[in-house]
């Protein structure tokens, strides 16, 4: 019997693998994913960013349409509604971050919830799960593919090279693809992938999910059509291998029987507690610690009197921002999130507000502030940690670490906490019958009869909303 090439094997894995195959560990892990994508996705409706591609995506139109989340009155194309609901939720860098690096819920639940609304037969929500996490299997393949993967990015941004592949795969098994079709939208999808990190701490960078949500959608639809790409997209150097200098493929073996092994049973995703950069979230909770030893030894805390802040962080190109000037800018800065850790105690959504930003107490503190990169920090979301070393006018110092911050796969959120971050979130926009809905529906995913039912929860804002601002508060 002759063995199936590496683009074959994924193409039958996808068409192949069942609900089944769904472990509760699976299940339940990629329900939490479902809840925080929706909450940080429904609080990004009401960016700038957001109103900007919404404001683009209506002039196009199509007889089938799909729910716009947190617009009670807007539908779309599936293809737009992916894009504008994608963007939304990276839209504050508040979504989940996985190992190897990526946001993987993002390019793939957008894609299909609009997808599900469009089709005749309308998807089970057991039928969501499979297709989400056949998405986030994809995902997490292609990036075991390369040891560079595993360090924080230096030349592209992740989701935008395996999340629309995953985004393609799932929407690929949403609509019953072949084996030949599946690897077909896979080799469609890969002409869509890539965006370099010089458009981190944009307003651009959201538009990298939207954009792998989208595509990943229009190549499922392209292959359904019978639109061809290479069946060998993903063996070869010169397919999806040009985005990795270590390119080591393998096929998917296993997936039409008991012996399949998901990637995402043995390898948990990060959720934030702030909307920032995953690295921010060490950092924070480094300076939290070390102000917290001043308070202990002192009546007050008094920025005044620090003299100098030293940051030990790993070596991060993008992520070093002395003194941004914009929100996405703040949320790619170890400066400034130490900094706004150290004068309020605190790293909210509202830590980001313009106001907030050019406050002359943080600029001044920002000044004090240095970066030092020591070579046992690794540049890995697995491996790094965060020191800060405040020294203050008296001659005192004090000094803490972060090696796992509370949210990390490592140290995981609890369910309560979850679910907190979620209503602060959704409540920001959908009406509490709203929120209650969604928590119900994903609560029970696996034993809706039609999960497109979701999308009306979706919709249930608590008012209307004219004007979309840049910022949202909690």
């Amino acid at each position: 019997m002759l063995r199936k090439g590496i683009t074959e094997s994924f193409g039958a894995a996808i068409h192949a693998l069942s609900s089944a195959q769904l472990t509760d560990g699976v299940i339940n892990r990629s329900k939490r994913m479902m809840l925080d994508t929706l909450g940080v996705g429904l609080l990004g409706t009401r960016t700038a960013v957001f109103n900007k591609a919404l404001k683009y995506s209506k002039s196009f139109s199509s007889d089938e349409r799909s729910s716009v989340w947190g617009q009670s009155h807007i539908t779309l194309p599936s293809h737009y509604a992916a894009f504008v609901n994608g963007i939304a939720v990276h839209s504050m860098d508040f979504d989940d971050t996985w190992h190897p690096a990526t946001h993987p819920s993002g390019a793939v639940l957008p894609a299909l919830l609009a997808l599900a609304e469009t089709l005749p037969s309308r998807p089970s929500g057991l039928d969501l799960l499979l297709a989400f996490n056949i998405g986030i299997e994809v995902q997490g393949r292609l990036m075991r593919f390369s040891r560079e993967a595993y360090n924080i990015p230096e030349r592209f941004h992740p989701p935008s090279v395996v999340g629309v592949m995953g985004s393609a795969a799932a929407s690929a098994k949403l609509l019953g693809l072949s084996p030949a079709q599946c690897s077909h939208a896979l080799a469609i999808a890969a002409s869509s992938a890539g965006a370099p990190l010089a458009n981190a701490a944009t307003q651009t960078k959201p538009l990298h999910i939207g954009n792998a949500a989208r595509r990943g959608l229009e190549a499922a639809q392209l292959a359904q059509m019978g639109l061809e790409g290479n069946p060998a997209i993903l063996d070869i150097d010169f397919g999806f291998g040009v985005y990795y200098k270590d390119y080591t493929p393998s096929a998917i073996e296993g997936s039409a029987s008991g012996a399949f092994k998901w990637i995402l049973e043995g390898q948990d995703v990060a959720f934030k507690r702030f909307p920032a950069h995953l690295g921010m979230h060490w950092v924070v909770d480094a300076a939290l610690a070390a102000r917290a030893k001043i308070q202990n030894t002192q009546t007050f805390f008094d920025a005044r009197q620090i003299r100098r802040v030293t940051l030990r962080v790993p070596p991060s190109k993008y992520i070093n921002c002395p003194l941004p000037a914009t929100e996405h800018q703040a949320r790619h800065s170890f400066q400034f999130n130490a900094g706004s850790a150290l004068l309020d105690n605190k790293v909210t959504v509202t830590s980001f507000d313009e106001a907030q930003i050019s406050r002359p107490a943080l600029r001044e503190l920002l000044s004090k502030v240095k970066l030092e990169t020591p070579q046992d920090n690794k540049p890995s979301f697995d491996k790094m940690y965060c020191e800060v070393e405040i020294e203050t006018d008296q001659g005192l110092s004090y000094t803490a670490r972060c090696d796992t911050f509370y949210g990390h796969w490592r140290k995981p959120l609890s369910h309560k906490s979850l679910v907190e971050k979620f209503c602060i979130n959704a409540s920001s926009v959908l009406s509490m019958e709203g929120v209650e809905g969604v928590i119900d529906m994903i609560g029970n995913m696996e034993k809706l009869r039609e999960c497109s039912v979701l999308g009306s929860y979706l919709r249930m804002t608590s008012e209307p909303h004219e004007q979309l601002h840049s910022t949202a508060s909690l």
